[in-house]
């Protein structure tokens, strides 16, 4: 008996050291599915400034479109509490344009904020504030209980419209430097109104994959899948914003002056941008992301530069002109905001298009401003470009050229036209020439691309057969021509002046009547417009007397073209109707020593022989004959032309 009691006594304390274990396990469970509650994670709007929260830290979920120049952001990564938090958390790189949840942590004020552009956001730079803020992923850490309703410092609270439960916080009426009760901390590091920065670690974004077109590609023509590349590109730092110091209840406008513009850099700027189905959507978006950086750093402004974009694929179009967008800010959203044309890369049928259409007075084309045209390529274009480019070439039109992933050996058997890049380029050097190996690597080329477009001295394809010459005019005044036939000579004269672009910086023109003796009409720095030209021509009186054409030519050289600018091309166009009483020959060989290039123009009995002589080598290109005054007026286009062919032929070098 004994025994069973024994027995009976050990069942009881098993079974109930059993129930104690189970309890204690379950006990547990519930302690710890206590412990990690759901965590409600309020909603925010993009406009919602750090400023306007009381609670000293939260978690919160931004919207997509954050990215836009109306939210604004002071600092680089210790931001300014009048900074909109999710505008901030996009240039801090925690959050992408798509939104998504980022911790806000209140910490002390600096006494200066340096503005920065990344990741799309041009933040400004402040001279103090009296609260800052500092951003990082929205992963709660351990221990921290996060507010599941936040606490604004106005009843009226714009995130009301997200959907969110809000507090209200009714400032107290003790007056004080800090009326909201946060408790502030400190960035580790800094001390209180110093400028020092925390640089927080930003998450490596994923590598998106790209969307290929369904259109037939042509042979060679590459179709590329971005989804295994993880060399991801990052914009590069551009102009710094002198930032202002902004009051306490301002509105969302922007409050820096409107920029006019970097006044040494005027130029008259458009992107020829690759829009083809090959490049992808991903490519596509580091190219407008390429031009926003080019925009940002350029200061566009009605005094400096402007620029338009021309999309390309099978048919280009003007996606807005020079006029469209005055400054940076404006500029950076339309590029955003253009969609992607697809096709092919129609290159060549692009150039044409801006050398015909784009730089237009219409369009927002300044006569003043150096017009540059930047030309970017995925690979290879699909069709010709030479013949597009020397047209644009002799507009005036200096084409830069970027090709990004050119053809490696085994492509180059599909390239329609080879050394394209140097055939389209203003010069055949390596200034109007880039080659970037990488669309992840094309940032680099923000500054480079800049220097370049801004240095108005070395943008040679300005310089035209029309707007680069001093010509002087040397006009036979001698008795048998005659008063009525010398008027005709004059409006001859006046024809070909027509057609050059006159002033102080481009083409200038002088003139000389001579006979026996000589005499200097106007020199080159005596009128700077066309209209002034034109009337100091009809006022040339006829003079009458012999014809000594050799005197007449040192003359010229001596009071006319030793006058001319270093830069300038000289053109002598000497117009006669007989044969001359002195020796041509050495004048004529001085002429072509000291640069001149002479057109000789023979009236009735001007001399062929004399005229072959005058005329610069070959004189089939630069001696001209008509046998009556009245035909004159028929030269004209072949003098010009022939002024023009030979400009264009120099060597692009």
């Amino acid at each position: 008996m004994g025994l069973a009691v024994l027995t009976m006594k050990a069942s009881v304390i098993e079974m109930f050291l059993v129930l104690l274990v189970t309890g204690i396990h379950s006990n547990k469970e519930m302690t710890t599915k206590m412990k990690r509650p759901k965590l409600t994670v309020p909603q925010i709007n993009c406009d919602i400034k750090a400023r306007k929260i009381i609670n000293p830290e939260f978690v919160v979920k931004c919207p997509a479109g954050c990215q836009d120049p109306r939210y604004h952001v002071y600092g680089t990564d210790v931001y300014a509490s009048y900074s909109s938090v999710c505008a901030a958390a996009v240039h801090s790189g925690v959050l992408d344009n798509s939104g998504g949840k980022v911790l806000v942590r209140k910490v002390a004020g600096q006494s200066g904020y340096k503005g920065s552009y990344s990741n799309g956001v041009q933040s400004l730079s402040l001279p103090r504030w009296r609260e800052s803020f500092i951003v990082s992923e929205g992963k709660p850490q351990k221990g921290v209980t996060y507010p599941s309703a936040l606490t604004y410092s106005s009843a009226k609270s714009p995130a009301a419209k997200a959907g969110e439960t809000t507090k209200a916080y009714q400032k107290p009426s003790v007056p004080g430097p800090t009326t909201q009760p946060v408790t502030l901390m400190q960035v580790p590091g800094t001390t209180p109104m110093e400028g020092n920065h925390t640089t927080l670690p930003k998450p490596s974004p994923s590598a998106g994959s790209a969307t290929s077109s369904s259109r037939p590609q042509p042979l060679g023509h590459r179709s590329r899948e971005l989804a295994g590349e993880t060399d991801l590109w990052k914009p590069g730092s551009v102009l710094l914003d002198a930032g202002f110091v902004p009051e306490e209840e301002l509105s969302t406008h922007p409050l820096d002056p409107e920029s006019q513009g970097d006044p040494n850099c005027k130029v008259d700027l458009s992107f020829l941008i690759d829009g083809s189905a090959s490049i992808g959507k991903r490519r596509f978006r580091i190219q407008k992301q390429f031009l926003a950086d080019i925009a940002q750093a350029l200061d566009i402004g009605p005094a400096g530069p402007l620029m338009g974009v021309v999309q390309y694929g099978d048919n280009p179009a003007t996606q807005f002109n020079l006029k469209t967008h005055m400054n940076s800010r404006d500029l950076k959203a339309a590029i955003e905001r253009i969609p992607q044309r697809g096709g092919l890369s129609n290159v060549g049928r692009a150039i044409s298009f801006v050398t015909k259409s784009f730089f237009s007075k219409a369009g927002g084309n300044r006569a003043s401003a150096p017009n540059v045209a930047v030309v970017m390529v995925d690979g290879w274009p699909t069709d010709k470009v030479e013949e597009a480019s020397r047209l644009a070439r002799e507009s005036g039109i200096n084409i830069f050229f970027i090709t990004i992933e050119g053809a490696v050996e085994n492509e180059k058997q599909y390239v329609m036209e080879p050394n394209f890049a140097s055939k389209a380029a203003c010069r055949t050097n390596s200034f109007y020439s880039l080659s970037v190996p990488s669309w992840f690597s094309l940032h680099k080329t923000v500054q480079p691309l800049v220097k370049r477009v801004c240095d108005s001295d070395q943008l040679a394809c300005s310089k035209t057969c029309l707007n680069s010459a001093d010509v002087g005019f040397v006009i036979d005044g001698s008795s048998s021509v005659g008063t009525g036939n010398f008027r005709t000579v004059l409006q001859f004269v006046a024809n070909l002046s027509k057609e050059f672009e006159i002033s102080d910086t481009d083409t200038r023109i002088g003139a000389v009547q001579y006979t026996y003796e000589q005499r200097l009409e106007f020199g080159f720095d005596t009128y700077s417009t066309k209209p002034d030209i034109l009337n100091a021509i009809r006022r040339v009186g006829y003079w009458s007397g012999g014809t000594s054409t050799g005197a007449a030519i040192r003359y010229a050289l001596e009071q006319l073209f030793k006058k001319s600018k270093p830069n300038k091309r000289k053109l002598m166009i000497l117009i006669t109707d007989g044969r001359s009483y002195d020796d041509i020959r050495i004048p004529a060989m001085a002429a072509h020593n000291k640069g001149v290039i002479t057109y000789a123009i023979g009236v009735a009995w001007a001399a062929q022989d004399e005229l072959e002589v005058l005329a610069t080598h070959p004189a089939k290109d630069h001696a001209f004959f008509v046998d009556e005054f009245d035909n004159l007026y028929t030269l004209a286009p072949k003098v010009i032309q022939n002024i023009c062919t030979e400009f264009n032929s120099r060597p692009r070098h």
